[in-house]
């Protein structure tokens, strides 16, 4: 029996609109940007405590207040999970329980007990990411010589060269783990058939030159490794803006000499805390901060909430994202030496790595405030038409950075490490072209051509960052539509029934993270409002009026807190699919304001 969903009135759409955005309005930021907490899963909290200790700075009152964030996360079965309501995941639960070792958690104690059963059962420490060895082995918990060898001569690979690096985008613990073993042997060697079998035969040659290197040669690739590192560092202390490339490099550059009071490394290290989250008596870590993004997105809901361009929320707003601009060369000038910098990455400090998926929502947010400066707008398009790849798609980062034999090697069990153009991110920036008078711009065509091809059978399309179907399906047909793709077109229909068949007897839509490995969950899940106004902004731009779009935006009604948010347990981002996702807090707060602005307009 499905359950009825009253109709909204426009008045009540509109008194929800306007309680949205009166909260955006409340949580700008006096210097006008809006940034919320990025959450992911408790390896970020256990590898930072990990670095402390390897690094040899650890502090009582962060090593208990992290340890307190880290139980609290703990499921009933012991376990932890990568992303709210999911699965055990087991290299989660083994970093997660050495955090609590360092932390003074005895292995006997029920809740460590619980959570090894479950590791032994899962296959052990052997059966972990290659991440999770790399750091129990930099605590003596795991051998060096059974971890995939990369040496530091890869930098003196030209770029050109197959697995170049521009093709990627201890001190012994006081206790041991051998409860976390299983004592399995290593499976038979795969054959030369595959490229996993060469692989394997590569990486053994390695590991005996890694025990015999030319001397020379490597102190050449080490110095080049620690200047690529150095040449590199933001100037807030971090690099790339996000947790994974930051710690390594302090790592790095630790182990080849720099000392932790050297101004580069202290920096570094102080840096880090200002991505530390403490929550009373708790304290967690954040991987990344993403206020431009976010920035970037309350400024285009609350212009589709009829935000006035002068008005000064949204001159603020375009003040600081202008000054965001990224004005010199990152690592995308390898493949396009020519092309002027511009651009704007996720994060305050990212001068290396500006995102076109940025760049095209900074761009129509921009448009919405008299704050607009026209050299900055024009120069990122011109840097987004630059940084399209040669099949027409767009991918986040790079160009034409789609040598998926970089996922072949031995250490990339942990997602993607290649940059291939994405429906996603394709959708935003054709949204952008268009809006801009762009949308007969043979380029633009190109890329609407390329997402017609990448729509999937069902008539979805994958969702690189954001979870998932939904996201790609939300961010591809209002890109498609307002660049002159008909909504009878038979792609947008095929959307359009795909997105009725999945919106939940609630009215809402959802989608759990296992989408990505699991067929059966595609549009299945939760309603969460972040996923709700996904599937309503491709439905408002195929059939404003129709009964779908109804229920959704009724639900969204229904479901606002009476301050004019929403509550959103559930990760819906996505940073590496099937091992790393994100919680944006300020998604169930942005999406949902375009979508409300969206439908009542088309209400009149």
């Amino acid at each position: 029996m499905s359950v009825q969903i009253a109709t909204p009135s426009p008045s009540a759409a509109a008194q929800a609109l306007a309680r949205s955005r009166d909260f955006l309005f409340g949580i700008q930021h006096a210097d006008g940007w809006w940034k919320a907490e990025l959450e992911t899963n408790v390896t970020m909290e256990a590898e930072d405590l990990l670095l402390r200790h390897f690094l040899g700075i650890q502090k009582h009152d962060v090593l208990q207040a992290t340890a307190r964030w880290i139980r609290s996360k703990q499921g009933a079965d012991g376990t932890w999970n990568i992303f709210h309501g999911g699965p055990s995941d087991l290299s989660a639960t083994i970093e997660a329980y050495v955090a609590l070792r360092l932390a003074g958690d005895p292995g006997d104690a029920p809740h460590m007990r619980a959570a090894a059963e479950f590791v032994r059962k899962a296959g052990g420490i052997e059966e972990s990411r290659v991440f999770t060895r790399i750091w129990l082995a930099m605590v003596g918990q795991w051998s060096w010589d059974d971890l995939p060898a990369l040496p530091p001569e890869v930098i003196l690979l030209p770029s050109w060269f197959p697995l170049n690096i521009y093709d990627f985008a201890s001190w012994p613990l006081p206790f041991d783990l051998a409860e976390l073993k299983t004592g399995r042997v290593e499976k038979g060697v795969p054959g030369w058939r595959d490229w996993a079998g060469r692989f394997h035969a590569l990486d053994r040659a390695l590991h005996f030159y890694e025990k015999h290197p030319i001397g020379p040669l490597r102190e050449q690739a080490r110095a080049l490794c620690a200047e690529w590192i150095v040449r590199r560092q933001e100037a807030d202390g971090c690099w790339g803006g996000i947790q994974p490339p930051w710690v390594y490099s302090i790592l790095a550059l630790h182990l080849m000499g720099y000392s932790l009071d050297h101004p580069l490394l202290a920096k570094a290290i102080d840096a880090l805390d200002t991505y530390a989250v403490v929550d009373g008596d708790v304290r967690r870590f954040e991987a990344c901060q993403s206020p431009v993004w976010d920035t970037a997105l309350a400024m285009v809901g609350l212009r589709d909430a009829g935000v006035a361009s002068d008005h000064p929320v949204m001159r603020r707003g375009a003040a600081w994202l202008v000054g965001q601009e990224v004005r010199v060369r990152g690592d995308w000038a390898v493949r396009r030496p020519n092309l002027e910098p511009s651009g704007w990455a996720f994060e305050f400090e990212n001068d290396n790595y500006p995102d076109i998926d940025d760049t095209a929502e900074v761009v129509m947010a921009l448009r919405a405030s008299e704050g607009a400066v026209e050299p900055s707008i024009r120069r990122a398009i011109d840097w987004v038409f630059g940084m399209q790849c040669k099949d027409g798609g767009f991918a986040a980062f790079d160009v034409d950075n789609t040598r998926a034999l970089c996922g072949e090697l031995p250490f990339c069990d942990f997602g993607e490490v290649i940059d291939p153009p994405s429906a996603d991110v394709t959708g935003h920036v054709i949204e952008m072209l268009a809006e801009e008078g762009l949308a007969d711009d043979p380029r633009t065509r190109a890329a609407c051509e390329w997402l017609l091809r990448q729509q999937e059978p069902d008539g979805s399309w994958f969702g690189r960052w954001g979870a998932n179907y939904v996201y790609g399906t939300g961010a591809a047909v209002p890109g498609l539509v307002r660049a002159g793709i008909a909504p009878t077109h038979p792609a947008i229909q095929r959307a359009v029934r795909w997105l009725e068949t999945r919106q939940n007897e609630d009215g809402g839509w959802g989608e759990d993270l296992r989408s990505y490995e699991e067929a059966a969950w595609r549009g299945r899940g939760t309603s969460t409002a972040s996923q709700t106004a996904w599937a309503l902004l491709a439905l408002l731009e195929a059939d404003p009026r129709s009964k779908a779009v109804a229920r959704g935006v009724a639900w969204l009604v229904k479901t606002q807190n009476e301050d004019g948010s929403w509550d959103e347990p559930e990760f819906t981002g996505t940073g590496f699919p099937g091992d790393f996702y994100l919680r944006y807090h300020l998604y169930r707060q942005t999406f949902p304001t375009m979508a409300l602005g969206r439908y009542v307009r088309s209400s009149g």
